[in-house]
């Protein structure tokens, strides 16, 4: 059990990726996760698109790249970091989301997460992504979780090749990274949790 608290702890968005393939039976366990995940029903209508094609990389991952110089970068550079991020990890963090734009396309493998129907809440979809994104982290593969390209949502799913009557609701591009794992940094508890009352402060020693 201790184990699943620190792949917890120490599951890092990991935006740097190697170009060497990813193993099958490495991908067949972190989807095979992602299946493990509770669903509304239990009707399991998600579908999984795993892309490898360099050709259909480049063709969805030039929208995500679109994106992220002509909105998302600008919006972020434009502000301050979040409250106890110090600009130089504010810096870092946004030098390796603007490394991720730029060589999207060269993640050796794309899971593309999706469910029939109108676009809804994700309920049935994303404790399936968490489940990834832990699997990953467990078999020392790097990923992040993903949804910038939805800018130009109609563009990007059109090249990736989902069919109407689908959505996808994130990118999670695989492979190993380039950088190591660690802690992952968050705010404590008494500044995001409250005690029956809305801003009742959450006593830890209970």
């Amino acid at each position: 059990m201790d184990d699943l608290f620190e792949i917890m702890r120490t599951t890092r968005s990991m935006r740097r990726l190697k170009p060497d393939p990813v193993p099958d039976d490495l991908l067949n366990r972190v989807l095979e996760a992602g299946t493990f995940a509770a669903n509304g029903g239990n009707m399991q209508s998600w579908r999984f698109l795993v892309i490898r094609d360099p050709a259909i990389k480049a063709a969805a991952g030039a929208w995500y790249q679109k994106a992220w110089h002509e909105v998302v970068g600008p919006r972020y550079r434009s502000g301050g970091p979040a409250p106890g991020v110090t600009p130089e990890r504010f810096a870092r963090m946004l030098n390796a989301a603007e490394y991720l734009a730029d060589h999207f396309h060269e993640a050796p493998v794309w899971i593309v997460p999706c469910l029939a129907g109108p676009r809804g809440s994700g309920s049935s979809i994303f404790p399936a992504v968490q489940n990834m994104l832990l699997a990953c982290r467990a078999l020392d593969l790097g990923t992040t979780l993903t949804t910038l390209y939805m800018m130009h949502e109609k563009e990007t799913e059109a090249a990736m090749g989902i069919p109407d009557g689908y959505h996808s609701y994130a990118i999670l591009p695989v492979g190993f990274p380039m950088g190591k794992f660690g802690p992952v940094r968050r705010s404590p508890l008494v500044d995001v949790v409250f005690d029956d009352k809305w801003g009742k402060g959450w006593d830890q020693g209970q």
